[in-house]
């Protein structure tokens, strides 16, 4: 039996070469080390039953790491869709993709699942666990696979697809690919019998023992591909991790995130509603909600207003040509409304301010002397969200962006960028959000991105030394551009350590193109402005949310729309508390009494519930002394303050922004 030499590369900087004989499997080659689950060979994953060929390079892949999470997980969903047919085997089945922080399977079932059904499939499934399958792959051709899937019209399809899937379904990468077509058996360890097979790409652990933690989640109805024009499927949800403390920790996190569901506060706290008499994506908000949001905006107004950009509005429909012009219908199109005809033209619902920005800065001849031109706009947008990805108010199909549009010389480029990353983040900063991150979105090979080569290395190159001015983590997304240019994304951490894609910032070159956009520059020569997209929010419906969850309902004294409660501790003491509270809202803040019949106590809860910052508490002795006391929302208590003072502590506690 003739020797192959591999290299195994541990790190960047590790190599050892080994020789090894013919047959030795990339398993072999990390025996004892657990951790390991799968092997990257030519930075292609491969399962460690994969043998190793001379001159290949072979990395290990760590369950701990992003590859081998994915693989624990698909592999979990692979037991997950075995139990469902053994349970039930008139099943048919869809697609089973790892997502983050956990796994789903959609199945052709005769009725939804029910919670019930969910704890028998996952209690089959501890039992395909113990028993130790192997992950088997086979190669097969589209023929042989046609035939051995026969009874499975979903698979087909898929096979039928092969090259496209990935863009014709979610998570159908994960089944076929350009390449060969191949499917996993679930082997028995003890007779090699076939208990179970599907149409899959790989790589999977070596057996189910392999699987230390999982749990099923919930399940919901998804359309096949994504279509409504689709059958209804049934979506089971799961989670998987490395060990049972993580799973543990996983679902503790996810009770905590339940809690903080901006949904459910909007509801709780009365601030927003999304009525189905409106439609899906349509949210209203109620006066407490209108007050949180007009102060967001009023401060994100002053500050534009400092920063040198100027307020224009715009309408929300106009003609369809419009966005042909901006390249938004042919590149964009699926996410617009459909058209509106009348007067012998189409209209279409605004999905976007910028082309509309564009026709400001063409409505008169402009000079160098004017740029950069800030404009600034909450400018009011419609999407046509699939009814499967709307949710609250983060994914709505109607919402208002802060939307700006710099347009600017390419000299004057560098300097833009690297004020408005650090206007963006400082303005971020105010609104209690800390932990940043930054994306770089660049283009790939897609026929979707248009332009020049030179014009997209120059816009990249311009973001790119932007986002290393400010020191903070930058993490490259290739393919992830907008098709006009390359964007930097600001990743935002909340409390409890959710990453949130706030703010966006592009380069574009080609929209000024599109729209003719000129400008007289000193020596009297028409040149093409740079035109800079930024949105800080995103849009306040979705960092209302964030925020919302952040705070847990809890907002800053400057933000909640109740600063203050008043709670008397009896009828008397009603009216003094009457005329605090009209001294301080001459001195602009929001303050409530409380003159309901309702017990003290009771009252001191409400307040707590609907999560006032300060609880202004008057008894006989704070009448007598001029003064208030305070009760906080951590149950913590300061008495006889006298009422210039506690009306300072309000107003301090608004002007510097913070948390009490």
């Amino acid at each position: 039996m003739s020797d192959v030499r591999v290299i195994i590369k541990r790190d960047s900087d590790e190599r050892e070469e080994r020789v090894v004989t013919t047959g030795t499997t990339a398993g072999e080659l990390f025996d004892g080390d657990r951790a390991v689950v799968a092997a990257r060979v030519a930075g292609q994953l491969k399962d460690l039953a994969y043998a190793v060929a001379d001159g290949d390079e072979v990395e290990p892949v760590e369950i701990t790491s992003k590859d081998g999470l994915d693989i624990l997980r698909h592999s979990t969903a692979h037991v997950m869709a075995q139990a469902v047919q053994e349970l039930f085997p008139e099943a048919k089945l869809g697609i089973g993709p790892p997502i983050k922080d956990g796994f789903y399977y959609d199945f052709d079932v005769e009725k939804p699942f029910h919670p019930d059904d969910l704890k028998r499939i996952e209690k089959k499934m501890q039992e395909i666990q113990k028993r130790g399958q192997r992950f088997s792959r086979r190669v097969v051709t589209d023929e042989a696979a046609r035939e051995e899937l026969a009874a499975e019209p979903y698979k087909l399809e898929l096979i039928g697809l092969k090259g496209s899937a990935g863009d014709a379904a979610e998570g159908a990468s994960a089944e076929v690919g350009a390449g060969e077509l191949t499917i996993y058996d679930n082997i028995d360890a003890k007779t090699d019998e076939l208990c179970w097979k599907d149409l899959c790409r790989g790589p999977h652990l070596p057996t189910t023992r392999n699987i230390p933690a999982f749990k099923l989640m919930r399940s919901a109805g998804a359309y096949w591909r994504g279509s409504e024009k689709n059958p209804m499927l049934q979506r089971i949800y799961g989670t998987a991790w490395p060990t049972r403390e993580e799973l543990k920790a996983h679902l503790d996190f996810l009770v905590e995130a339940e809690k903080r569901d901006h949904r459910k506060l909007g509801s709780e706290l009365d601030l927003f509603s999304i009525p189905e008499a409106l439609g899906s994506g349509l949210a209203v908000f109620h006066p407490k909600g209108g007050i949180i949001r007009r102060e967001m905006e009023n401060y994100s107004r002053l500050r534009h207003q400092d920063a040198g950009y100027e307020f224009v509005n715009t309408p929300h429909i106009s003609k369809e040509e419009l966005f042909v012009t901006s390249g938004h219908l042919p590149n964009y199109g699926e996410a617009m409304f459909p058209p509106l005809e009348f007067d012998g033209q189409n209209y279409r619902l605004k999905a976007m301010n910028c082309p509309m920005h564009n026709l400001i800065f063409d409505a008169r001849g402009r000079s160098y002397r004017e740029l950069p031109m800030r404009l600034f706009e909450f400018g009011t947008v419609y999407r046509y969200e699939k009814s499967g990805v709307v949710h609250g108010l983060t994914r709505a199909r109607g919402f208002t962006q802060d939307d700006s549009h710099i347009y600017c010389t390419k000299e004057q480029m560098a300097g833009e960028l690297d004020s408005l990353l650090t206007f963006v983040l400082d303005l971020l900063r105010d609104y209690g959000l800390s932990e940043f991150e930054l994306e770089l979105s660049t283009r790939d090979d897609s026929p979707k991105f248009i332009g020049e080569d030179e014009e997209w290395e120059e816009a990249t190159d311009a973001l790119r030394q932007a986002a290393e001015k400010q020191g903070l983590p930058l993490v490259p997304d290739p393919g992830g551009a907008a098709y006009y240019g390359p964007k930097i994304s600001v990743q935002v951490r909340d409390a409890i350590g959710r990453s949130w894609q706030m703010s966006t910032i592009q380069v574009d070159f080609q929209q000024p193109k599109r729209f003719e956009l000129e400008y007289t520059s000193a020596d009297g020569s028409k040149q093409r402005p740079v035109m800079i997209h930024r949105a800080l929010f995103g849009s306040i419906e979705r960092f209302f949310a964030v925020l919302l969850e952040h705070y847990a309902g809890a907002f800053p004294v400057w933000l909640a729309p109740v600063q203050a409660t008043g709670i008397p501790i009896g009828d008397a003491h009603v009216s003094y508390l009457q005329d605090f509270a009209a001294e301080a809202k001459a001195k602009g803040l929001r303050v409530e009494v409380d003159a309901s019949s309702d017990r003290m106590q009771k009252k001191i809860r409400n307040a707590q519930k609907n999560k006032v910052p300060f609880m202004i508490i008057v008894g006989d002795d704070d009448v007598a002394a001029g003064a208030v006391s305070f009760r906080y929302r951590d149950g913590s208590q300061k008495n006889g303050v006298p009422r210039e003072l506690a009306l300072q502590e309000i107003v301090d506690a608004v002007e510097r922004r913070v948390q009490v």
